[in-house]
């Protein structure tokens, strides 16, 4: 019966509270701005950082887990020419045979940490079918490359173990060379011609979006406007750049080489003469653990400065490791982000505060009636906090639909993507409502603490 009481009486308190709250509404609307603005900024700045994790992550997904990739280094002849006392010429006298196919056979032959080898060769082209041509990359590839990027077949099959031994004239498209070339047909069993060869298309890849800074800082090609034929294919039947000939001899060396009867460009030389000499423009490494890509890094370039006689003509990039540094440096920037945003809800807190006691001086007249009428020093505080908890609610509820519009305005306007999860709106509403409380408690004391007979003379 007793505790019925008690809670009758709060709740006839709470509805006082809510009365002189909607008594006074351009007040307490103005008092809640800080709150709104506060609530409405922590969710838009939560969005961005979960918006830029999720990029993070997307970005390791396309580059694979626990790759290392080891692509051609090339220097300019005049770094090759040396000093005066002839260091240098006796560097550049040494051979290397650049990354070639045994550089990634023997990976996968004496490094038990290494799970796939992907070895990769790369030309430009203008792919025709039907009258109808784009211009892309084809690329010489090993089944292992789609499983080591998690690329998936939307439709067909992949290359069988007769057509990567024989070097089959096959190929997989990318989405966008199927779109461009194919856009209302079936393009699993047509052919496509590159350079003067046909190849007969076996399958089609799953749509995969690259970024431009992921492409140039980790070396990962536009999935979607690539063909993909069997690497022996594109040894055997269009160049092996390790077979020296005559021509090249001769020509000093250059960019492009004759493919099938057209000129397509070596995509990864860099016009460099240098590019003749690697067989294939790059090796992605598939490491089983991720504490062993370190060690497993370390081994390579040990290995590949052997092989090439001790010339450094590679470059070995952990895409995980520089991913995970730069989700550091953004999850830094966020934390920043937020301790600014946050600093809205004390100013806020502090707004509701001062508000609080020019209204507790304003109603001493009142306070003095309610306690002369049978209300407790309890019953006042339990009114006056209510009322500052009920704005920072009201504040905190508006801010969340701010911020969420914030959140899209900033994804359309901006172009930035933003995430609002439930923790971002419980965190800052939960924080909105402590703050209430919190800078609500010191008025609510200020108020109970008045003297009744002294609170009724007041005028």
């Amino acid at each position: 019966m007793k505790r019925t009481l008690n809670f009758e009486r709060r709740l006839y308190i709470l509805n006082i509270a809510l009365e002189a709250v909607f008594a006074n509404r351009f007040r307490s609307m103005l008092t809640a701005l800080g709150i709104i603005f506060g609530v409405a900024a922590v969710i838009a700045m939560l969005a961005i950082g979960n918006g830029a994790k999720q990029e993070i992550l997307e970005q390791m997904k396309l580059v694979g887990v626990n790759n290392i990739i080891i692509m051609p280094k090339y220097e300019s002849k005049a770094a090759s020419t040396g000093d005066e006392n002839g260091m240098g010429k006796q560097a550049s006298e040494k051979f290397s045979p650049g990354l070639s196919l045994a550089d990634a056979a023997s990976f996968a032959e004496i490094i038990p940490s290494i799970a796939k080898v992907s070895p990769e060769v790369v030309y430009e082209s203008v792919i025709i079918s039907e009258g109808v041509s784009a211009y892309g990359k084809i690329s010489g590839v090993t089944p292992d490359f789609f499983d080591v990027f998690n690329l998936s077949l939307e439709k067909g099959e992949m290359f069988n173990q007769e057509q990567l031994r024989d070097g089959k004239a096959v190929c997989i498209l990318g989405a966008t060379i199927k779109a461009k070339l194919f856009p209302n047909s079936d393009p699993i069993g047509q052919y496509v011609k590159v350079g003067n060869i046909w190849l007969k298309v076996t399958g089609m890849l799953q749509n995969r979006a690259v970024s431009a800074d992921l492409s140039e800082n980790m070396g990962i090609s536009d999935y979607n406007n690539q063909i993909y034929a069997p690497i022996q294919t594109i040894l055997l039947r269009y160049r092996d750049r390790s077979v020296v000939t005559t021509s090249m001899v001769r020509g000093g060396g250059t960019s492009t080489t004759v493919m099938g009867g057209d000129f397509i460009s070596v995509s990864s030389s860099g016009g460099s003469d240098e590019s003749i000499s690697n067989q294939i423009d790059k090796i992605v490494v598939q490491v089983r653990e991720t504490s062993m890509i370190g060690p497993t890094s370390e081994i390579i370039q040990r290995m590949l400065k052997r092989r090439h006689s001790g010339v450094d003509d590679f470059e070995i990039k952990v895409p995980e490791l520089l991913l995970k540094q730069e989700q550091r440096t953004k999850d830094i920037f966020n934390i920043v982000l937020g301790a600014i945003a946050s600093i809205s809800l004390i100013v806020g807190g502090i707004g509701i505060m001062n508000i609080m006691l020019a209204s507790v001086m304003e109603r001493t007249k009142e306070i003095g009636i309610r306690m002369a009428t049978g209300a407790t020093r309890k019953d006042v505080v339990f009114q006056f906090l209510s009322e500052s908890t009920l704005i920072s609610l009201s504040g905190g509820i508006i801010g969340i639909f701010l911020g969420l519009a914030l959140a899209k305005i900033i994804m359309e306007v901006a172009g930035i993507l933003t995430i609002v999860s439930m923790a971002s709106i419980l965190i800052s509403f939960g924080v909105s409502a402590t703050v209430g409380i919190t800078f609500g408690y010191m008025p609510a004391k200020k108020a109970a603490s008045q003297d009744p007979v002294a609170s009724l003379r007041y005028e």
